[in-house]
């Protein structure tokens, strides 16, 4: 390709080229490279792909500040362009920029919607963009950040559907990564997360019922798992193992009193 790019399966790739000195096509050569381009000149669909690299580069630096490897977008935004070039009609009477922005904008959204590290909903991230996009206009205007009431106000939906939003594109963080060094003693966010739930007290209550339930009789945990984990009446369980429900209920109190007591 020509510009120092090489297109590779399907790819552009940059290898430390100067983006700034790349071919700009006129409307002229860009039209007459897509006629040669739809009948199957290879050699004018990388000239064209070439002349419009910096149709993609602007097109992605909407995206910037989300956490996402530009080089990743730019190579998706190349394959949306490459998608225009081969489905633009030259029939009609339209600047293919025209068509080509919105082919390079919806390959870079599938893209960071179908790749995010956590699932979230089109509405959701959709959201998400217009509140990036009126931050970045509000910013442009009043020389400030905007809070998330002004944001709120200007897009004309809740407050917190804001915030879900903007969490929803986050990135994660991961709990090795280091928030505080000294002394080559490095602090990382696990370490300054608290785990209420599996602390040294219930970890130990739970081994103290693992082994009362243990003591009991085949037949009580048997009906203890019907009661409690498969959620049966007692009538259903009498019939299950072939008793009356009042032998049931019997044994079912008599296996809580033994697993209290051994607790």
């Amino acid at each position: 390709m020509a510009g120092g790019g090489r297109l590779i399966s399907g790819k552009v790739e940059i290898c430390g080229v100067n983006t700034s000195k790349l071919k700009v096509l006129t409307a002229e050569e860009t039209q007459t490279l897509l006629e040669k381009s739809h009948n199957g000149d290879k050699k004018a669909r990388e000239t064209l792909i070439s002349g419009n690299l910096r149709l993609v580069l602007s097109v992605i630096q909407k995206f910037t500040g989300r956490g996402e490897n530009l080089d990743d977008l730019f190579q998706v935004g190349c394959i949306g362009l490459m998608k225009a070039i081969d489905n633009f009609d030259t029939s009609l009477n339209v600047r293919f920029s025209t068509y080509g922005v919105p082919m390079i904008i919806g390959e870079i959204r599938r893209y960071l919607r179908d790749n995010s590290a956590i699932r979230v909903s089109r509405s959701m991230r959709d959201t998400a963009y217009k509140v990036l996009q009126m931050r970045e206009k509000l910013t442009n205007e009043t020389q400030r950040e905007p809070d998330v009431d002004e944001l709120a106000r200007a897009l004309k939906i809740k407050r917190e559907d804001i915030v879900f939003a903007m969490d929803s594109i986050a990135d994660p963080v991961s709990l090795y990564e280091p928030i505080y060094s000294d002394g080559g003693e490095s602090i990382c966010v696990m370490d300054q997360v608290r785990d209420t739930k599996n602390t040294d007290e219930s970890w130990l209550e739970q081994i103290a019922l693992t082994d009362a339930i243990a003591a009991l009789t085949d037949r009580e945990k048997k009906i203890l798992s019907l009661r409690f984990y498969d959620g049966k009446t007692q009538m259903e369980v009498a019939s299950e193992i072939g008793i009356s429900q009042a032998q049931v209920s019997r044994l079912e109190k008599n296996a809580i009193a033994q697993i209290k007591k051994n607790l």
